[in-house]
């Protein structure tokens, strides 16, 4: 995962009111397996920022994948 990948949560996170397969966007590396993530609605409006584990997300892909050499 890197800066700027879409992703969703795998997992909810009760304690910050997110569910699983809600959408936000990398905004920064923490740690090795830890990235900030913003959570905006359709409007742009950021409702949550926050350090999320890799294992708690997704990357959403919008287009064919290309396979891994």
């Amino acid at each position: 995962m890197k800066l700027l990948d879409v992703v969703a949560l795998t997992k909810d996170m009760p304690e910050r009111h997110l569910q699983c397969g809600q959408v936000g966007t990398i905004v920064e590396t923490l740690g090795p397996d830890v990235f900030e993530v913003e959570f905006a609605d359709l409007e742009g409006r950021t409702y949550a920022s926050l350090a999320v584990p890799e294992d708690k997300l997704m990357i959403l892909h919008h287009g064919p994948v290309e396979e891994a050499a």
